[in-house]
């Protein structure tokens, strides 16, 4: 699914989403995370023993979230993309994609370095968006 220039432009722009996760057992968990895009898909990177991971293993669905608040209601904007997750463990798709989380994000590698020991790269798929706040 191609995203629109407007909500890929906001989608890029901002440091932080939050994402939505549910195990097989349907619990639901959410958090925030820092994110890149590149084309149309959202990355992010985690522990591999994080909570979302074990539900993205379990359920391949996601939610990434990202809205704006204004004080002044009619300005408010944003953007929830469902999609599935692809979880990327290894492999120069896993260097790309850390790339470039450690381009956007200059402190990742010294806070919250992204091995293969331990980490993955999470890859967001949109099958369906829903905006708010877009003209």
């Amino acid at each position: 699914m191609r995203l629109n220039k407007k909500v890929s432009r906001l989608i890029a722009r901002e440091r932080v989403c939050r994402v939505a996760t549910a195990g097989s057992d349907g619990k639901t968990h959410l958090v925030p995370v820092c994110h890149v895009m590149a084309g149309d898909k959202i990355y992010f990177g985690s522990g591999n023993d994080a909570r979302k991971v074990t539900n993205l293993r379990e359920n391949p669905r996601i939610a990434v979230t990202i809205d704006l608040y204004s004080e002044e209601w009619s300005e408010l904007k944003g953007v929830m993309v469902q999609g599935t997750a692809t979880l990327i463990e290894r492999g120069p798709r896993f260097k790309q994609a850390r790339a470039r989380l450690y381009e956007k994000y200059p402190q990742y590698p010294e806070e919250a370095a992204l091995a293969t020991s331990d980490s993955v790269i999470v890859e967001v798929t949109p099958t369906k968006v829903f905006t708010w706040g877009f003209d």
